[in-house]
């Protein structure tokens, strides 16, 4: 494992509750169908209701779409200006010398996007809570109801690193590229087009392959898989550590899934397709594949 304090389990984390660096937040955000008539694929919710009712002890909350993606765009979950990840994340607690642990409820995914955000600002002390709060309680561990105290205010000093995060040209350029393999972490159904999408067109972008971020979490315990699992999977898909690599989902989330457990297997050449699916598929000027 390429970072071992990239994940961290809840024992782990139960052992270092209390102590005065580490600073815990819930990332959850609710998909909830979209009201008739709407232009969008679904509503987006921040979890609160959640948080309020059962959180770790000493969680803060972090709300994905209202203060840390860019309210200029009609995308859901666009990364924002640098500016404004520093000031969101300071306001929270983050800056130097902190230990940050992220988790989210029900899937993994709203904690691993979190994660690449910091690692593409060049914070190097972020963890993801390998089975979030849904492994946590079901161990019978901890928990405290109540809106979030919050942590004192902190600076983050950002020193982004170049390339992770893409845009549709340049994944358009990179179809048929040998050097390049894109990976969509949607299930199969959507890959091949067998159901209808929320995001416009069914299928795929040309060419790309598909390791389902749901396939790397175990289902009951909403765990991570192991590496070995993970790398055979990604080994079958034709996924080498050669290769650059684009992944994409439907808006940039579950996507993250893949692209933690490829940083944490040693790939090197990294970026996710911010816009995804929710870009790609009402673009008509853009190529659809199915099958």
């Amino acid at each position: 494992m390429r970072e071992p304090d990239a994940l961290i389990s809840t024992e782990a984390l139960a052992r270092e509750l209390g102590r005065a660096d580490l600073r815990v937040y819930d990332c959850t955000t609710l998909l909830n169908p979209a009201p008739p008539g709407s232009d969008f694929p679904y509503e987006t919710v921040p979890a609160r209701e959640g948080f309020a009712a059962a959180h770790i002890p000493g969680a803060d909350f972090l709300d994905l779409q209202g203060e840390f993606s860019d309210a200029g765009t009609r995308l859901r979950f666009m990364m924002p200006a640098t500016a404004q990840l520093e000031a969101a994340f300071g306001r929270h607690g983050i800056g130097e010398g902190m230990r940050v642990v992220l988790y989210s409820v029900g899937h993994m995914m709203w904690a691993t996007r979190f994660w690449w955000m910091l690692k593409s600002l060049g914070f190097e002390r972020a963890a993801v809570l390998d089975g979030g709060l849904d492994k946590w309680r079901a161990e019978g561990r901890p928990v405290e109801s109540g809106p979030a105290r919050g942590y004192p205010p902190a600076v983050l000093r950002a020193r982004p690193l170049p390339g992770r995060f893409v845009g549709k040209r340049e994944v358009l350029a990179a179809i048929g590229a040998p050097g390049t393999v894109t990976v969509n972490a949607l299930g199969p159904q959507f890959h091949k087009g067998e159901e209808p999408s929320r995001y416009g067109r069914p299928g795929r972008i040309p060419g790309s392959v598909n390791v389902p971020a749901a396939s790397l979490i175990d289902p009951q315990s909403k765990a991570l898989t192991t590496l070995d699992d993970a790398a055979a999977k990604f080994a079958a898909a034709g996924i080498t550590p050669d290769k650059h690599v684009i992944a994409y989902c439907g808006g940039g989330i579950s996507a993250t899934v893949d692209l933690f457990l490829l940083h944490q297997l040693g790939y090197d050449d990294l970026t996710l397709y911010d816009g995804s699916m929710g870009e790609w598929a009402p673009d008509a000027a853009l190529p659809i594949e199915r099958g």
